[in-house]
């Protein structure tokens, strides 16, 4: 019996990419394990967008070689695309795929003898050209929610980021396709759709041929699927109709994830963002009219080049303002081959860390507060599989996070609750409706 086990480092897209290239290897015949259990194949899918992403990757290696010494090493994904052989060079990695080849690896790999020392590692990586097609993916069988891949690759030019170097220009799935898609998945409560620059959806043939709202549309009549969640979509690229569909959707729930990346014009401008604190904070405000219940997160890149200490203050203002429940927080971190790279002004580590800091502290009291906010309220749960027998958790339709003493019965199931209290650990404890 060949043994193959996966990680995952990075967003919820390389996630349904890792399920799906695992189902290829079980069609090849392999049992997925988990590295405790020895397998004669370690699969990595890297990112790129995280800090130290060169750190994780050769610990992550490391790690598994700990488990399994004998294991066959590929590491796959955004990193791997942009440094093949700084990846290569990491003792015990045996072969790299690129962003082209990493779903036909198993085509490529005929022999799994662990290389020697002396020996050198496969490459396999492609540059990225200026039109791809696109891979379909979707995460299944370890999740109570399936997340389902329907744009990949990024064509704008953000000055920090080095995903278009990764992925590739923006493509997407044919409406038809997804929604074929999602009418398959089975025994699935909760889709969350997923893409690099999801709101860009519907450039099929390097050509615009349709768009999200179109997307979501389509999708709020699968019958199968009782609640659909939108990952992070940019908030030029989030309409008012969207916004308004949702709010009266069958099916999508009030949660959006919106990238701000800073509260800052002049540093936006810096960035090369496509939008301005007005046009953001409008759309917040839109959002909360529509829908005064709904979860919305943020993204923030702090430390970006030529930041001040006022214009991050100027951030945590604007942020403390808005009516957002939590904020995803990263200290800039400077990539090869980005324009930022090249900027003057740079921020000390030091700094970076400490204006991150600040802001996690301010997510932590936006959430609480957010929480607060509903207790006492009716709120329907998804709960989840998993958890380690003594506590069960869930997220209702507007992204609180519930925990109750475990109940194996719940899992992957629809209950409706009270929000009570705000347990020690900073989540909801619900009571069950009868």
């Amino acid at each position: 019996m060949k043994k193959v086990a996966f990680h995952t480092l990075g967003c919820k897209l390389n996630f349904s990419e890792t399920s799906a290239i695992g189902r290829l290897f079980t069609e090849a015949g392999f049992v997925t394990v988990t590295l405790a259990q020895r397998p004669h194949v370690f699969v990595l899918n890297t990112c790129s967008v995280t800090e130290n992403a060169d750190h994780k990757c050769a610990k992550m290696v490391r790690e598994a070689l700990r488990a399994a010494p004998a294991a066959f090493v590929i590491v796959i994904g955004c990193y791997a695309q942009l440094k093949p052989k700084e990846i290569a060079a990491i003792p015990g990695v045996d072969a790299v795929f690129g962003t082209h080849e990493k779903f036909k690896l198993l085509d490529w790999i005929t022999d799994w003898h662990k290389k020697q020392p002396n020996e050198s590692a496969t490459i396999r990586v492609a540059p990225i050209q200026e039109k791809l097609t696109f891979s379909p993916a979707y995460s299944i069988g370890d999740r109570t929610r399936t997340f389902l891949k329907v744009q990949d690759g990024c064509s704008y030019a953000c000055a920090f980021c080095t995903i278009p170097l990764a992925r590739g220009p923006s493509r997407s799935a044919t409406i038809e396709a997804v929604v074929e898609q999602a009418t398959a998945i089975q025994d699935v409560k909760e889709i969350v759709l997923t893409g690099v620059n999801l709101g860009d959806f519907g450039i099929i043939d390097a050509q615009r041929q349709t768009n999200f709202f179109a997307l979501i549309q389509a999708l709020d009549g699968v019958e199968n699927i009782e609640r659909f969640r939108i990952s992070s979509i940019e908030p030029n690229l989030l309409s008012k109709e969207i916004i308004d569909f949702v709010a009266t959707s069958k099916r999508f729930v009030p949660h959006f994830h919106i990238p701000l990346q800073s509260g800052c014009d002049k540093i936006l401008k810096l960035m090369r963002r496509r939008y301005l604190t007005g046009l953001y904070a409008e759309r917040i405000a839109h959002i909360k009219a529509q829908m005064p219940t709904c979860c919305i997160g943020v993204d923030v890149l702090v430390g970006f080049p030529g930041e001040t200490e006022v214009d991050f203050l100027t951030t945590y203002q604007f942020l403390n303002e808005l009516a957002i429940a939590y904020i995803h927080v990263f200290p800039y971190s400077e990539r090869a081959n980005t324009k930022a790279a090249e900027m003057a002004g740079v921020v000390p580590q030091q700094e970076r860390a400490k204006r991150a800091r600040m802001l996690r502290i301010l997510s932590e009291k936006k959430l609480n507060d957010f929480y607060r906010q509903h207790l006492g309220q009716t709120a329907t749960v998804l709960f989840e599989y998993g958890g380690d027998d003594e506590v069960i958790e869930g997220f209702t339709e507007n992204y609180i996070r519930v925990q109750l003493p475990y109940q194996a019965e719940l899992a992957n199931r629809l209950c409706k609750v009270r929000l009570k209290e705000i347990n020690g650990e900073g989540m909801v404890v619900p009571e069950l409706s009868s």
